[in-house]
């Protein structure tokens, strides 16, 4: 598969006009080190997963260092985390030397203790995460986002087989001291077949003789390392009581299903989780939409104590709000509105009926189907439409002024 531009690149270059460092994070094989390597080709580039390079770096860190040429790219730095401390020592000698180090890491939670206590004010951070449905028409339900998944989808088992166990051998490993790593197997593959769910700690607890805060630890791993995506619950003086639980997927649909155990086109169409699987597939590619072009995560759902439930809730600008439902059906009908409209109506009562959007996202058809008014003040709409849809929205704000970049 040939180098596809990721969406990230614009955020990356403008970081690196602004600050000495840029901390890079993101799960395992989403391509970090690949953008990186393309964008500045004349940087040294240094793997902290080398045997050699991490005896090396502390033998002597300072040595090390003084034979680093600038510009240059220290990856997987979760496995030296002393690093930060070294580095932050000679950006203080140039402060104004900006785009001088790259950082890189697949362990989150390590490398913002690391950018909080040594590198405050002088690193950039930001997130890559699999390929979008923006940077490529190849990503898709079955085989999620890995680019080297979708370089070569007949291997797609085998590279999930070899990815979960390098994941679980290094990364799990060195995060905790899990000693029995077969029961964290089986407890990921449990997560997974909560796909789309609100989080209950003790479903989980159960079935693998664990207590409830030894699962949250183990959670907090999956969290930290992106294999997780939590939704939390929104929350607002909506006259209604909420749910107050997050909802849980796997990240990348492709690994989802690798964990569940559909192998084929035809087992995913038969599978009863096919409607929880596309719509962590939706959530999937709304949290890229936002990462990738350097701005916060926004993505929320909204469930109360009577009932009424709607998928996802993207907040925007000035109070605005988009509302979304996800159904993994390709034939939509007015009565799967409902729940968009009752909310809604909430939503505008309490705002004076203004900035409110609402759509139903969909699956695709093969043949073409345009967007349409579902119910008065809903589309429907295809994900690659909707997501389209929303960045066009948005670029046409930034050049009328009406949102401007951070």
């Amino acid at each position: 598969m040939r180098f596809v531009s990721r969406q990230l690149s614009d955020a990356l270059q403008k970081a690196s006009k602004n600050f000495p460092a840029v901390v890079l994070t993101g799960p395992r094989r989403a391509g970090k080190t690949s953008l990186l390597r393309q964008l500045y080709p004349r940087a040294e580039y240094y793997l902290f997963e080398d045997p050699d390079v991490v005896s090396r770096f502390r033998e002597d860190a300072q040595g090390f260092l003084d034979g680093v040429g600038l510009p240059a790219i220290l990856d997987e730095i979760q496995n030296v985390p002393e690093v930060f401390n070294f580095v932050r020592t000679r950006i203080d000698r140039a402060p104004r030397r900006t785009g001088q180090w790259f950082l890189t890491g697949s362990q989150e939670a390590g490398l913002m203790r690391g950018v909080s206590e040594s590198m405050a004010g002088r690193a950039a951070v930001l997130e890559l995460l699999p390929m979008s449905l923006t940077e490529t028409p190849k990503v898709n339900l079955l085989d999620g986002g890995y680019p080297e998944v979708l370089a070569r989808p007949r291997a797609r088992q085998l590279w999930f087989s070899s990815y979960l166990q390098t994941y679980i051998e290094r990364d799990v490993r060195s995060m905790t001291a899990v000693r029995d790593l077969a029961t964290f197997r089986r407890f990921f593959a449990l997560v997974a077949s909560r796909h789309g769910a609100v989080l209950n700690k003790t479903d989980l607890a159960a079935p693998l003789g664990m207590s409830v805060p030894a699962i949250g630890n183990w959670l907090n791993i999956l969290e930290a390392t992106a294999q997780v995506l939590m939704v939390p619950p929104y929350f607002d003086n909506l006259g209604k009581r909420i749910i107050k639980s997050p909802k849980v997927y796997i990240s990348d649909s492709g690994l989802a299903c690798h964990l569940l155990g559909i192998e084929t086109r035809a087992e995913l169409e038969r599978s009863p989780f096919l409607g929880s699987l596309f719509e962590g597939f939706v959530a999937s590619e709304i949290v890229k939409s936002q990462v990738h072009r350097g701005a916060r995560r926004e993505l929320f759902h909204f469930r109360d104590q009577q009932g009424l439930e709607v998928d996802f809730l993207i907040p925007g600008k000035q109070g605005s709000v988009t509302l979304v439902e996800v159904k993994a059906t390709r034939t939509v009908k007015p009565a799967m509105a409902e729940s968009l409209l009752r909310l809604g109506a909430a939503w505008k009562g309490r705002s004076g009926g203004k900035g409110v959007r609402q759509v139903l996202i969909h699956r695709e058809s093969r043949a073409p189907v345009e967007s349409h008014a579902l119910a008065p003040g809903v589309q429907a709409l295809s994900l690659p439409d909707f997501i389209a849809s929303s960045s066009a929205t948005r670029d046409s704000a930034l050049r009328s002024g009406r949102l401007k970049t951070d």
